[in-house]
């Protein structure tokens, strides 16, 4: 049996040791990032990172996925810990000596320090397989960023009990901001991200010239028109209490100045953190933008791309996961987020199926604010490296502990 009342430190201080490792592996992941589902030279980099430990490795089938499994010494639960490794299609504008060599794509959202803590922690569990009941499942997973990399490893029975480590118990994520205080976890039960849905309307009228509208049926107003009646009903349709952002991002029409357009297009997100609020929601898009069409003699055709559901965190879970990291960190370093985040998160369709949870790990850059500091997903975005023992060993813990 661990001792429980040293294993944290001790445990924090084993993670230190592997720091050098993890910042290799971080660093080679950033100089070479791959968006999607398919990472050939990401997957590769961390199969040799993990190729001297005792873990069952299993390969994904239709993905670049990578499932590790190792077994404890005694009978116990089965704990899944989980870290993405795509990166996004952005230019990076950072001067950093391991910066991206591949031009349109940077990992922007820390998802290259997610790799390096879950196979550092994977090292630190292998080290204490003989303190381990049970098992853990350890899921590195692409295709985070809008494509659904989850729900096809799911779909590859990731989470059934004839899967690779048999059906999880619990399941943990960790992912880094760099808006938070480094060194910071921060969770909170229930909601903690949004669903998310692409939100395309086609506004159809006649073209014509643009010195005579009135031979012509002008889609550009109907289409302007839209979005203040959008704005409009997620103010009088939906409870104030039920956060909701609905975002036209994107409008396109036309060509050229003295031609009116036969068509134009809206395109936006949708937030929601209910599921009975995003299906109203989306209900009442497709009345609004049909019968505004209407109102100036056009047609709308609307079209809602269902993204990832709401990220939920399972209560009991969460105390546990908060618990740990105090325990880990010091009290003064775990906090509870007052309200959720409006980004959205495929380790909701995980969570959907096992009991859970995703916390925050702050990895604000040295010298920078968290309130001024380019956040995730911006091209300028840093994290600060030394934030990764302290992953590595709350992932660890909490199979451990």
């Amino acid at each position: 049996m661990p001792d429980l009342a040293t294993a944290p430190a001790t445990l924090l201080g084993a993670a230190r040791s592997l720091q050098p490792r993890a910042v290799t592996l971080r660093r080679a992941l950033h100089r070479r990032p791959e968006v999607g589902l398919d990472l050939p030279h990401t997957r590769d980099a961390l199969l040799a990172d993990l190729a001297d430990l005792p873990l069952r490795l299993h390969l994904g089938r239709g993905l670049s996925s990578v499932v590790g499994v190792l077994e404890g010494a005694r009978p116990g639960r089965t704990v899944l810990l989980r870290a993405d490794m795509d990166a996004l299609p952005l230019h990076e504008d950072v001067a950093v000596p391991f910066r991206s060599e591949v031009d349109g794509v940077m990992h922007a959202c820390g998802h290259d320090l997610h790799v390096a803590m879950l196979a550092a922690a994977a090292r630190l569990l292998c080290g204490r397989r003989d303190q381990l009941a049970g098992r853990v499942v350890l899921m590195f997973q692409p295709g985070e960023e809008g494509f659904h990399g989850a729900r096809h490893m799911i779909e590859e029975e990731l989470l059934e009990r004839r899967g690779p480590g048999g059906r999880p118990d619990a399941a943990y994520a960790l992912h880094v901001s760099a808006t938070m205080p480094s060194g910071e976890v921060h969770t909170r039960p229930g909601p903690i991200m949004a669903a998310a849905d692409v939100v395309r309307v086609t506004v159809t009228g006649r073209g014509g010239h643009a010195s005579a509208p009135h031979h012509a049926v002008d889609p550009v107003p109907a289409a302007a028109a839209m979005v203040g009646a959008l704005q409009t009903m997620i103010t009088r349709k939906v409870d104030t209490h039920d956060p909701t952002v609905l975002t036209v991002s994107r409008i396109s029409a036309g060509t050229t100045d003295n031609v009116i357009p036969e068509t134009a297009e809206l395109e936006g997100t949708l937030r929601t953190m209910s599921e009975s609020v995003r299906r109203a929601v989306r209900a009442e898009i497709e009345r609004v933008c049909t019968h505004t069409a209407l109102a100036h003699d056009c047609t709308a055709r609307v079209a809602i791309e269902p993204g990832y559901p709401v990220t939920v965190n399972d209560p009991a879970a969460t105390t546990r996961l908060s618990e740990v990291a105090r325990r880990l960190l010091g009290d003064a370093r775990v906090g509870t987020l007052p309200t959720p985040i409006m980004g959205a998160e495929d380790f909701a369709y995980v969570l959907e199926r096992v009991p859970g949870a995703l916390a925050f790990l702050g990895a604000c850059p040295p010298g920078a604010s968290p309130h001024d500091t380019p956040p995730n997903h911006s091209n300028r975005v840093r994290f600060d490296e030394s934030v990764l023992p302290a992953g590595a060993a709350l992932y660890a813990a909490l199979a451990l502990l």
